[in-house]
This record gives C-alpha cells, structure tokens and sequence, in this order.
C-alpha cells in the first residue's frame, strides 16, 4: 500500500486533477495494477469509462456533465476492474484517485505560488486499500459474490466520476449488494477511531460492523446515506451504501499532505476489517436498502461561530475541540485544543448536533458561560461572539 500511495501521490503526477495528465497518468496506474492482480476489465472502453465535463469558472458552481465538441471541456476517466465469481450478487469497492492539481478550487493553501496538492491521505490512501482488498479477494475461492473495483474520476469537482457510472453503469446495479467506498483512511489516530457513514441504509449493517470489529475500533457512526463523497451517488439509486473515513486534518487539501504523514498500519488494520465485512456478507440473502435521513438538511442556520475544528470522530459526551481559529471567540476566551464543551448557555451539549443547535441560538454581540471539561476538570468560560 506505501507503493501505491507513494506513486499516487508523487510530484510526477502533478496532483492528479481531473482531465489533466497527472491524473490520466494514475488511472494507467490503476490498470496496471489491475492487469497484475488478474482483474479483468469491465469499463467500456476495456477498463476505461470515460465522461465529458465543464469545468466551473465560478467557485461557488461545482463542474457539469456536457457533450462532446461543446466549448471548454474535459475529459474524466473511471476505471473499473471485476472479478466475476458467476454469482448472482455483486459488491462495490471504490475509491476516487483524483485530487487538485496545483490548488485552485476546494483548496485551503494560501500560498501565493501555485502548489502541487499530493493527496496522499485524499485519497491515494483509499485507492491503495482498494487495491489491497482486490488482491486479497482474487484469491478467495467458492464464494457467492461478484466483486467490482472503481477508481472514480472527477470525485473533487462534485462526484462526478461515480454520479455518471451509476447513471451509465456498467454491470447490472440491481445485482449489487452493498457499494463500500474508502475517501482518506490514512490517519487513523491513536484512539483507533474509524468513522462509517451509511450505517442506515440497511437495518443489519449496525451488528454486521459490530461482529466484525476483531481490530477493536472506536466506530463513529453516521446513519446518513447523503455525503461529500462518491457511496451517495449509489445511495440515491437506492443501494446500501458504507463509507470509511479516518477523519480531517490540518493537511487536508495542502500541498502538505505526502505520503510520510498516513499511518500504513491503520490501513493495513481497515483492509481487514473491511475484507472481514465482504466476507461476512457473502453467504447472507441480499440486502434490503432503507432511506437515511439526510444529516447535512438538518444542521441549524448560524449568526456566529465559535472558532474552533470539531473533532468528527469524538465518540464521547459532548463536542470536542479540534483545532482552534486566529483571533476568533474560542481563543480569545482561552479554549484548548482536547477541551470538551458540555454546555453553552443552558443548552447541554452531547453531541455536534446539540452543539449546533446551542450555537444557532446566539447572535453576534451577545455573550455566553461554555463549561468545558480539560483533562477531567470541568471549567466554566465567558465566550462573547
């Protein structure tokens, strides 16, 4: 998997933004590597699919599907690998190796040259675990699952690659049993957290990740199908859809984020588990499909921030801070990074939800008392917004 990464995520690719070279460059990769594990193809175009798009010239539109000859477009390029078991059910495995280039849109360097963005953790890292899980299960042998591998094109610029195959598809999607996407499994920290979005979009996946959890993760659950990654392009075809993720960082869309920096044993640890969820799936009946609500319709409208980086994969009573903002209302009422926030007013916070809905209550100007828990000790601050 380092290989992998290593390639993926070296300057020779120049970012792998899609359309460019750097990233038709990584999709060879892919078939290379694909050719040496002995999976076949299964894009249209040998293991190639290929789609037309329009770049957004606007940074607040993401890019558009247009037709080939139309002014000022590009081309994206999937690249799908199967292996045909004969069976009457088929898995998705996908990951997208496209990134952004030199920055641009979607990047939060502010340097003022133009930067190669490597993209190691996002998402050379779920691509090597895709391949990881192809090479392993190439060599299972009398199982009752089909097995497609999709390297999606076009995932940055609004999930584009993995939008247009599950609009063009490739094999028949209602054969397909589950779609598992990985999109930055790199950093698995030292709690051992791996969030999983999806874990409602089938009743049995909650004790199916329980029962398989031989690694002893933290699993941080998220029920919702709809997410900034390419399984809710095959959630919205009504698929059960689950998506592994070890959280943000403060490399995330920099030049900054190399290969050195992702924690191999950590992926080595969720190729496991997820080759133990395929496993356990396979001689089960079909999956039955069940809407989420979609989380991100939920998050209550705010007048004021309090300047800090939740961290998402914080399991515990309250909303752990992450990361804490310049000159905002954090820092200048002396929170930490690692402090808890289990109030603010007289809203008691357990979760990030509750913690939104407490901070969508106050306006700028107004002031507030935020308990804290810091190492064990609770402690109350004046925070004005």
């Amino acid at each position: 998997m380092r290989e992998d990464v290593m390639y993926l995520a070296s300057d020779s690719l120049k970012g792998r933004a899609t359309g460019m070279e750097g990233e038709k460059m990584a999709a060879d990769y892919l078939v290379k590597r694909f050719q040496e594990l002995g999976i076949q193809a299964k894009g249209e175009d040998g293991y190639f699919q290929d789609f037309i798009f329009k770049p957004s010239s606007n940074p607040h539109e993401e890019a558009s599907f247009a037709t080939e000859g139309s002014d000022g477009t590009e081309t994206g390029r999937n690249v799908i690998g199967y292996i045909d078991n004969q069976a009457s059910k088929t898995i998705i495995i996908g990951a997208h190796f496209d990134h952004l280039g030199m920055g641009g849109q979607g990047s939060l360097y502010r340097g003022e040259e133009p930067a190669i963005h490597n993209g190691a953790d996002d998402n050379a890292s779920g691509v090597a675990v895709m391949l990881q899980l192809a090479e392993r299960l190439k060599s299972v042998e009398n199982v009752m699952t089909n097995y497609l591998f999709i390297g999606f094109s076009g995932e940055e610029l609004g999930l584009l690659g993995s939008n247009y195959f599950a609009k063009h598809p490739t094999i028949d999607l209602s054969t397909v049993d589950v779609m598992i996407n990985m999109d930055m499994v790199g950093r698995l920290n030292t709690e051992n957290t791996l969030a999983v979005h999806g874990v409602g979009t089938s009743p049995t996946f909650k004790q199916l990740l329980f029962a398989n959890n031989d690694q002893g993760f933290t699993i941080a659950e998220h029920e919702s199908g709809i997410g900034p990654s390419d399984h809710t392009s095959f959630y919205l075809e009504d698929i059960p859809v689950l998506h592994f993720f070890t959280g943000q960082h403060e490399d995330y869309h920099k030049p900054s984020d190399d290969f050195d920096k992702l924690n191999y044993e950590g992926m080595e640890k969720i190729t496991q588990y997820i080759y133990n969820i395929v496993m356990d799936l396979d001689d089960d009946p079909k999956l039955a499909f069940r809407k989420t609500k979609n989380e991100s319709e939920e998050t209550p409208r705010f007048k004021v921030g309090l300047g800090v980086v939740p961290d998402y994969l914080f399991t515990g009573e309250g909303m752990r801070i992450d990361g804490i903002s310049e000159d905002k209302a954090a820092q200048k009422a002396g929170l930490q990074r690692g402090d808890i926030v289990k109030k603010m007013g007289d809203s008691t916070v357990t979760d990030m939800m509750s913690y939104m809905r407490a901070l969508s209550a106050f306006e700028a100007g107004q002031k507030t008392v935020v308990t804290i828990d810091r190492n064990g000790e609770r402690l109350e601050v004046e925070v004005e917004f």
